[in-house]
């Protein structure tokens, strides 16, 4: 498949490739690129601001419930991408995402009477938390088998030396994840750049403002631009490619995090 792309790039005499990089051109194309740069980027770190915590909690813990709440970690994983976006959708309609500055603290200020459903929905953040959603669980699962392998001894050590639980997690478990944490910091990123349904779904696909490089293939797809579609996923493939490979090497090298 991957090569299939590249050989249409020299088809027609190589002209495709000249037409390919004329599209990427375009304000619209490069304004997607941006924000799925920047969108991707901050929904792996709250997925890693989240995962950590979660996965050492689930694999270090033992409580009635846990295989249920192991479970709900994966529903993001199993559902349908267009389930996902939809029930964001719906859960922002309930409070206390529809709830008002002005219901609470009267004022004249014209942000003070929106909702954070309007600051939110077919908005830029909506991209993020679409992402960030689905991203999260792949984090958590990574994570949690980087915890269960580890030796718990040398944080129990940490604990009759003196130090807190937080601090011997900090201090002894964290430093020995560092691997784990990039593999899964790369995995939200990527499953963030692919991520299609619940953005299409909770953020809209509108150009120049909520398009992401996922999108833009669909949408120039559905228009008939089959170059730029080609050049939108070549893009998308070598960006992820890059991602991987170079987190492959920095996981390997053991660098801190």
């Amino acid at each position: 498949m991957l090569l299939a792309d590249v050989l249409y790039l020299f088809s027609n005499q190589g002209t495709a490739m000249v037409e390919v990089f004329e599209a990427l051109q375009s304000p619209e194309i490069k304004s997607s690129i941006y924000l799925s740069l920047l969108s991707c980027s901050l929904s792996a770190f709250l997925s890693i601001f989240v995962a950590v915590p979660i996965a050492y909690f689930l694999a270090t813990s033992e409580f009635r419930g846990k295989h249920l709440v192991d479970a709900i970690m994966d529903i993001p994983i199993i559902l349908p991408p267009l389930v996902i976006g939809m029930s964001l959708l719906i859960l922002f309609q309930f409070a206390p995402f529809t709830w008002k500055w002005n219901d609470f603290f009267p004022s004249n200020s014209s942000w003070a009477d929106r909702s954070l459903n309007a600051w939110v929905v077919y908005q830029v953040p909506a991209v993020i938390i679409a992402q960030f959603t689905v991203a999260a669980a792949f984090a958590i699962r990574t994570l949690k088998v980087s915890f269960e392998q580890l030796d718990r001894r040398p944080e129990q050590v940490a604990w009759t030396l003196g130090c807190s639980r937080y601090q011997a997690f900090k201090r002894v478990s964290l430093p020995q994840v560092q691997s784990g944490i990039i593999a899964a910091w790369t995995l939200a990123w990527a499953r963030s750049l692919g991520e299609f349904g619940p953005i299409l779904m909770f953020a809209g696909a509108t150009r120049n403002k909520t398009e992401v490089l996922s999108t833009t293939v669909f949408i120039e797809m559905s228009t008939g631009n089959l170059k730029t579609a080609v050049a939108v996923s070549l893009i998308m493939i070598l960006t992820a490619f890059t991602v991987l490979i170079t987190a492959r090497v920095f996981g390997n090298r053991g660098l801190p995090i």
